[in-house]
């Protein structure tokens, strides 16, 4: 058995990101034509597609209904309506106690993670139900189910996301589309290495080792695939055991 996603289209969202380039990277890999999203990144979207053969890049603000539909058309037009999107662009902002944080950062966690996912969804669904086929791959985070102090905005976006994706699975399901969600632990890449994080992190991971973008991206292209056929509603936390959903 193999991954193969040839003749598949995939847009992937804040694509031009360190976990976006390696979702991009490995799903291009298996053989998907790739839709890179960014914001404002022009010049690494620029450099990810010539990369990429047959790749494309589209601007768009997540958080809008009428750039996302601009995205769903011009990546129609360019590369064909995508059978794979993945959800991974989220605003950044500086995290701090409940009683400190901005209620504008509440705002832009819920912007960027449930109504991006309820945008994306209306935008580029209807084309998966008339193909009678699709993936819905969104990026969480174990933070999700730790809820540790500091998180309180980001922690409420993503499991707001989770409700709205684990309702989207048994809505959209009867056409043949998969809703998952792969959730991330605090992971190494090539700009984020682990050298100066703090060892009681490491040391709580039952696998006992840091992760990197690229489990999380093989999680990914995994459930793009005809091999994860039969799974939908699933939380699945790439994180080395950190985060386990209990029964």
């Amino acid at each position: 058995m193999k991954i193969d996603l040839t003749g598949r289209v995939a847009l992937v969202t804040g694509a031009t990101g360190e976990l976006g380039r390696a979702i991009t990277r490995t799903l291009a890999g298996c053989g998907a034509r790739v839709a890179i999203h960014y914001h404002s990144a022009a010049d690494r979207a620029a450099a990810l597609q010539s990369e990429l053969p047959g790749a494309g890049i589209f601007q768009a603000d997540i958080t809008s209904k009428a750039a996302i539909d601009r995205m769903r058309d011009a990546v129609k037009a360019q590369l064909g309506a995508p059978d794979i999107i993945v959800t991974n662009a989220v605003i950044q902002y500086q995290w701090t106690k409940v009683l400190e944080q901005s209620p504008d950062d509440y705002r832009s966690q819920f912007e960027s993670c449930v109504l991006q996912n309820v945008l994306m969804a209306q935008a580029f669904l209807p084309d998966m139900i008339a193909k009678k086929r699709g993936r819905v791959i969104a990026i969480n985070t174990e933070c999700a189910m730790q809820n540790t102090p500091n998180q309180s905005a980001y922690v409420a976006g993503k499991r707001g996301m989770d409700g709205v994706l684990r309702v989207l699975a048994r809505e959209v399901g009867a056409h043949g589309i998969t809703v998952n969600q792969v959730a991330p632990g605090w992971m190494v890449s090539e700009n984020r290495p682990a050298a100066g994080r703090p060892d009681s992190y490491r040391e709580g991971i039952p696998l006992q080792r840091w992760g990197t973008d690229q489990d999380v991206a093989n999680a990914v292209a995994f459930l793009a695939s005809d091999l994860a056929g039969y799974i939908s509603g699933v939380y699945l936390p790439v994180c080395g055991g950190n985060a386990m959903p209990a029964i």
